[in-house]
């Protein structure tokens, strides 16, 4: 930054519809000043312009690392973006990803390790953690006000499946469904419970309605994780399933005086409730609307406003690869 008052300055690596969602929530909360944004594709870089009109265009991140920047939010696939926050870490830059960090637990630890050596904040796109709804169940659990969680069903439905080729090769994507979609359930669940170890991990991973094959790219998965807590969670997510709406989104805590259940409404990807539960009765915690999509971004940017420090809470991240490596592992052999 160039002076105590000035905003940080950040560049965008990857400009596509989420890179461009979040370059708008970043700009729109003034946290920081967009100043470059880079992407191979010149017709991205040109409609991001439309909306930030005096960032430098750019195509790639050494165009990115030779500016004069404070911070880079890299929304590039994801065999790309541990190399690409290393680089910038080791620049001496902050660095804000989609999720997830890395392909597998060793890639994302190299990121967050990059982060700690480098002393600089580090901060991935966990956004369901953002929903007003998520955080008022979280904050019905943390105040005990359910009693000892015994249980939990997560679940993440996707009657779309992505759009883009590189998700469907393993290579590239790290896996299917359960690396696209579970990372949000499995950091979900052990987020809204404090982070608890896990002790047992089991799951089935399936593409076209078969047993998927080692190479295979899953559409449909289940993970069961045994908390050292007692707590049963057991999740579930896919693409291109017959729903019967867009999506199928929920995650319900079951406590023994009561439960607590985030879910969408009417297929939507965007509109959740949170309700209380006891008995046969419920509570209504949160309706919407709720503009959650750009919080981890701008709560990212308001962080590097305050100083370009590692955070060791990203370190907790891991803890949801680690589960998906197990079950990805245990399907290998």
């Amino acid at each position: 930054m160039t002076g105590a008052s000035s905003r940080p300055r950040v560049g965008f690596l990857g400009v596509g519809w989420i890179g461009l969602n979040r370059m708008n929530a970043l700009a729109a909360s003034g946290h920081a000043e967009i100043a470059a944004v880079a992407d191979p594709n010149p017709d991205m870089v040109t409609a991001a312009l439309i909306e930030a009109p005096d960032a430098t265009p750019m195509t790639s991140l050494e165009d990115l690392l030779a500016f004069d920047l404070d911070g880079i939010v890299v929304a590039t696939p994801s065999a790309l973006h541990a190399d690409q926050a290393v680089a910038a870490l080791e620049a001496g830059l902050a660095v804000f990803c989609q999720k997830p960090l890395g392909r597998s637990e060793a890639e994302a630890r190299r990121v967050t390790d990059a982060a700690r050596s480098a002393d600089r904040l580090l901060g991935v796109d966990l956004s369901y953690r953002h929903t007003r709804g998520m955080e008022e169940v979280r904050r019905l659990i943390q105040s005990n006000a359910l009693g000892r969680i015994f249980a939990a069903d997560l679940t993440f439905h996707n009657a779309y499946g992505p759009d883009k080729p590189w998700f469907y090769d393993r290579k590239l994507a790290g896996g299917g469904c359960l690396m696209d979609l579970g990372t949000h359930l499995v950091d979900l669940a052990l987020w809204t419970l404090g982070f608890p170890e896990v002790e047992e991990v089991s799951g089935r991973l399936y593409a076209k309605a078969q047993t998927a094959g080692p190479n295979d790219v899953e559409d449909y998965a289940t993970v069961r994780m045994l908390l050292e807590t007692g707590a049963e969670v057991i999740l579930a997510c896919s693409w291109k399933l017959n729903a019967g709406q867009d999506a199928d989104i929920s995650a319900t805590f079951y406590g023994e005086n009561g439960a607590a259940r985030f879910r969408n409404i009417n297929g939507s990807f965007y509109d959740f409730q949170a309700e209380h539960l006891v008995g046969t009765e419920r509570r209504s915690l949160v309706e919407p609307p709720d503009l959650w999509g750009g919080r981890a971004i701008v709560e990212w940017g308001e962080q590097l406003g305050v100083g370009n420090k590692f955070d060791p809470q990203i370190e907790k991240h891991l803890r949801a690869m680690q589960v998906l490596d197990h079950v990805y592992r245990a399907h290998a052999r």
